[in-house]
């Protein structure tokens, strides 16, 4: 383990400030937190281009996969070079080897040395002649792993712990064969890390027994030949996944400019552009897109234009039947009061006849004014004139008109209010015709139980809840209540006269108002209808100040 030194430099002046233990300085802690602020910006800017851009995802894509294919065909063909390179080496220092000791065993022989001393000198000078002039081989002698002979020359040439135990034992076990390894050595040249290639073989000498005989190749050139391929695939692997993006940028803007013009041709479609068309040029996959999309357009406002003039001519039927039929209903009315006024004198039948015909024509007339009344809102000719009015003034006008017609029904109409300011920029005609057909719906659906008209405001709203306790509404007819004509049960009577455009009208009113009408019922429980108007129409609503359901089965609202 060694042992790692500090220097400190001089101390600034003033008391030092000790940090705690294993508390990182303030230098430290703040490039962490801008680096990590930096890295979550990056990640959030990346995660927004893949969901909103096509043309990002895809280059983002192909330059993944280009990494990916990159990278394991590079690791491949590295492994693969590297491989041959050391298989040829291996080739190379086996076959020099077998030369260079043949060459050494017929040294040996000519030596033909007497003593130990004269044969150490021997091997000496020879094994000095054996290894590379150019430090390409190194040379290994040592007795052999089963060398018992007093006599021996001890090892020659580089340190015999450069040859493993294995080595040693493979030679001794076949002295016949050359033996090889390639290991990681110090390079006696450098001092770096090398692989080298060694390889054994046996001879015997004639007064120390055997010796095992090591050639150490380094293989400095195929590593270096390795690193100049690695800088090169890391390089020519950069250069080409950018120009892959950079092809993968130009094919996907080629694809996604077309996809963009479309969905902005859509959007101004979808705006009311009706005459908005998708450039198209040649006759490939995108032209024929461009060229179906225009003729969808095409069709499309074909069929909005027969539609907006088959609505106008509705539109212009319903106002024009309605205003014809004033000029004879005028001439009726005035011969049913006078029948009406006379009735005293006529037989029972023709008395009940003159009744039946005069409620009639009230019914009559009021559809009339609803049709009429319809036909401004499908024409957009509707308008507000909006006043400052306390809703409260005209909720007890309301109570009171529908009185009677609660008493028939056998309905007792309550009001509950609380403190808070009810005034509201509305329009009191308006407001006054909604108020009524809800209270008057209710009482008519209440079954004689009570009906409790909710009052109340907050900062950005007023709101209306008219209570009944009566059949109530099924699931998925709280969205039907307000259809023109509908009614939760066909075969029910409408005993007080409606009309059926009562709520449809109420609706459209509420809008006008930039407000919310809303129904809310279960059957055997009652139901629910809440009005909520803005207290300035160029404000919107950021709540509603009552609840839609009862407080006992409150629900989202």
């Amino acid at each position: 383990m060694s042992e790692v030194l500090r220097s400190e430099g001089p101390h600034l002046a003033g008391p030092a400030v000790p940090a705690e233990a294993g508390e990182p300085p303030a230098l430290v802690r703040r490039i962490t937190y801008a680096v990590l602020r930096a890295a979550r910006r990056f990640g959030h800017f990346v995660a927004t281009k893949w969901r909103t851009s096509l043309q990002f995802k895809v280059v983002l894509t192909t330059i993944l996969l280009g990494v990916l294919v990159v990278g394991l065909l590079g690791t491949y063909l590295f492994r693969a070079i590297g491989a041959g390179l050391e298989n040829d080496r291996i080739r190379a220092s086996q076959l020099d080897a077998r030369v260079q000791t043949t060459q050494a065993v017929a040294s040996f022989q000519e030596a033909a040395a007497t003593s130990v001393d004269s044969l150490t000198n021997s091997a000496k000078t020879i094994l000095h002649g054996l290894a590379g002039p150019d430090q390409n081989r190194y040379v290994v002698f040592t007795p052999g792993v089963k060398n018992t002979n007093a006599r021996v020359l001890g090892s020659i040439g580089l340190d015999d712990d450069i040859v493993s135990q294995s080595l040693r034992v493979a030679v001794s076990a076949d002295p016949t064969r050359q033996h090889t390894q390639v290991v990681q050595i110090d390079d006696p040249a450098g001092g770096n890390k090398v692989p080298a290639v060694i390889v054994g073989s046996r001879i015997s000498l004639s007064l120390v027994g055997p010796y095992d005989l090591y050639f150490v190749y380094p293989m400095r050139a195929e590593t270096l030949t390795l690193e100049r391929i690695a800088r090169s695939f890391l390089i020519g692997g950069f250069i080409l996944i950018l120009l892959v993006g950079a092809v993968a940028w130009v094919v996907a803007r080629m694809v996604v400019h077309p996809v963009r013009r479309a969905s902005v041709v859509a959007e101004r479609l979808a705006a009311g552009n009706l005459g908005e068309r998708m450039s198209s040029r040649g006759h490939d996959e995108l032209a024929l897109l461009g060229t179906s999309f225009n003729a969808m357009a095409d069709g499309l406002q074909t069929q909005i234009h027969q539609l907006e003039g088959l609505s106008r001519v509705q539109q212009r039927f319903v106002s024009d039947v309605s205003h014809e039929l004033r000029t004879p209903l005028t001439t009726i009315r005035m011969a049913a009061d006078l029948l009406h006024d006379s009735r005293a004198g006529f037989e029972p039948g023709i008395a009940r006849s003159t009744e039946l015909l005069h409620n009639e024509l009230d019914r009559f007339e009021d559809l009339l004014a609803d049709l009429l009344e319809i036909s401004r809102f499908d024409a957009g000719a509707a308008a507000l004139e909006t006043d400052p009015t306390d809703l409260r003034v005209v909720v007890d006008k309301v109570v009171a008109a529908t009185a009677a017609l609660a008493q028939v029904r056998g309905s007792e109409l309550r009001v509950v209010q609380d403190d808070t300011s009810t005034v509201a920029d509305v329009d009191p005609r308006r407001f006054e015709r909604i108020l009524r057909n809800l209270v008057v719906n209710a009482v008519e659906h209440g079954e004689g139980l009570p009906v409790t008209v909710h009052l109340s405001g907050n900062n950005s709203a007023v709101a209306v809840v008219v209570e009944d306790h009566g059949v109530g509404l099924r699931p998925g007819e709280a969205s039907l209540v307000f259809n023109r004509f509908w009614r939760a049960d066909p075969a029910r009577a409408r005993t007080t006269g409606g009309t059926g455009l009562g709520l449809a009208i109420s609706l459209e009113d509420a809008r006008l108002h930039n407000g919310w009408l809303q129904a809310w019922g279960e059957p055997g429980v009652g139901s629910r209808f809440r009005l909520t108007l803005p207290r300035h129409t160029d404000i919107p609503i950021a709540s509603s100040p009552l609840s839609l359901s009862p407080p006992t089965r409150r629900r989202k609202t």
